[in-house]
């Protein structure tokens, strides 16, 4: 049944319920008169007719919470007593072929013509969900700049076989700028690649196989996947407050695991059976985690030498991967930020290769978020060490727009700019 334009101008003025303001929330981005913006998109995990709302300043939810800072009816969105007002993107669907592979994708440009706008593709992380209709492709959007998004391969539309490559990734992510530019061809001046997460070893990477313009990087490590394991069992016995012998002898566990990782599987086991009666007696020892080192220590060698790499090593990552190698190649400008207290991608190693990188003269621009967790999510913390998301950190958008654009000024929330201006 249809529902008339003025029976929902009505249903706005009225006073909305949770459940009536949820059902007339549709997915899209609404502008506020000042700039300002919120999307609004479904997410696999959320029950319809609920959404999930993000705003330029972090601020994020879902439509149907009690407490959701905006209300929906009549096309719009309700902020604060203000009607904010959808913006009408043009949305094109794209198909590209990379290394013998279908990809599938979506251009996403602001509406009004601007030969000069940035161009942007969005480099995946780990995850196999679909970027397409989700919220951080229309978050820069929103901000002037056109969106490239692409399914991985092997999720969502695009065939082959899901893989964490970065080699291949990288490839992928090349054709998809070198498809995005076709279908903007004169409606764009600078383009080049965000990446996310695993994203950031696959990005920079790209922008050698291709002519990029610009590498935006959020919480991404430069730092190989082993190094990366090292770092979170590290983190981890830090924030247990566990001292410098355990920090040693998760490092020397992180050792051995790697032994077994780079022979696939078939040596190294002497090493990690020395390395398990080191831990035999440390309680903390059955609670250790890491990437993967943890769960390796505590599988019998015989389940290893079966099942060990169809366990861990099936996706073809490369292990020993040379981060820092990569980003010496690259000479095109980069945005690097930082989450302050990241547990999944710790940021010593990698904060420390950038900021040498920096000095020896690379384009590099490093930024840090202090208080805030993988994803750039502040947090809070239980008593047992856990911790629950809140929000995205106010700035951190705001940020990664203008540096794309080439007008950064003024502060970004808590941010601290650890490269000189």
């Amino acid at each position: 049944m249809k529902i008339f334009a003025s029976t929902l101008l009505l249903l706005a003025a009225l006073p909305a319920s949770p459940v009536l303001a949820q059902t007339l929330c549709t997915p899209g981005t609404y502008a506020a008169p000042d700039g300002d913006f919120v999307v609004l998109a479904k997410l696999p995990t959320i029950p319809a007719p609920g959404l999930r709302y993000l705003f330029r300043d972090g601020r994020r939810g879902l439509t149907s919470d009690a407490n959701a800072p905006l209300a929906c009816g009549a096309g719009q969105v309700t902020v604060n007593g203000t009607a904010w007002q959808p913006v009408a993107f043009r949305e094109t669907p794209a198909t590209f072929d990379s290394v013998g592979t279908k990809m599938t994708g979506m251009l996403i440009e602001p509406p009004g013509a601007e030969a000069k706008r940035p161009l942007v593709v969005m480099v995946h992380g780990s995850e196999r969900s679909s970027p397409i209709g989700g919220l951080y492709g229309y978050t820069m959007a929103a901000q002037g700049i056109s969106v490239f998004v692409y399914d991985k391969r092997g999720t969502g539309g695009s065939e082959g076989e899901y893989t964490q490559n970065f080699e291949l990734l990288a490839a992928d992510a090349a054709h998809a700028l070198e498809q995005a530019r076709k279908m903007t061809a004169g409606r764009f001046g600078r383009a080049g690649f965000f990446g996310g997460s695993q994203g950031g070893w696959v990005a920079p990477l790209a922008a050698t196989l291709t002519k990029a313009d610009f590498v935006t990087v959020g919480f991404g490590l430069v730092a190989s996947p082993i190094e990366e394991d090292r770092e979170q069992m590290v983190s981890e016995v830090r924030a247990a407050g566990l001292g410098k012998d355990a920090e040693a002898l998760v490092n020397r566990l992180s050792q051995a695991t790697s032994g077994l990782l780079l022979s696939d599987f078939r040596t190294g086991y002497d090493a990690l059976d020395a390395v398990r009666r080191e831990m035999a007696d440390k309680p903390w020892a059955a609670t250790i985690e890491g990437e993967y080192s943890g769960a390796i220590a505590r599988m019998s060698n015989d389940e290893l030498k079966r099942i060990g790499r169809a366990r861990f090593d099936n996706l073809e990552l490369i292990w020993d991967y040379d981060a820092v190698g990569a980003l010496r190649k690259l000479d095109t400008p980069l945005l690097w930020v930082l989450a302050g207290e990241d547990r999944e991608a710790p940021i010593e190693t990698t904060r420390a290769a950038l900021l040498g990188l920096a000095k020896e003269g690379k384009p590099f621009d490093v930024y840090l978020f202090p208080g805030t967790d993988h994803g750039m999510f502040e947090f809070t913390t239980a008593a047992d060490g856990s911790r629950s998301v809140t929000r995205i950190t106010d700035g951190y958008l705001k940020l990664l727009g203008d540096w794309i654009k080439g007008d950064v000024r003024g502060t970004y929330g808590h941010a601290e700019r650890l490269t000189p201006h």
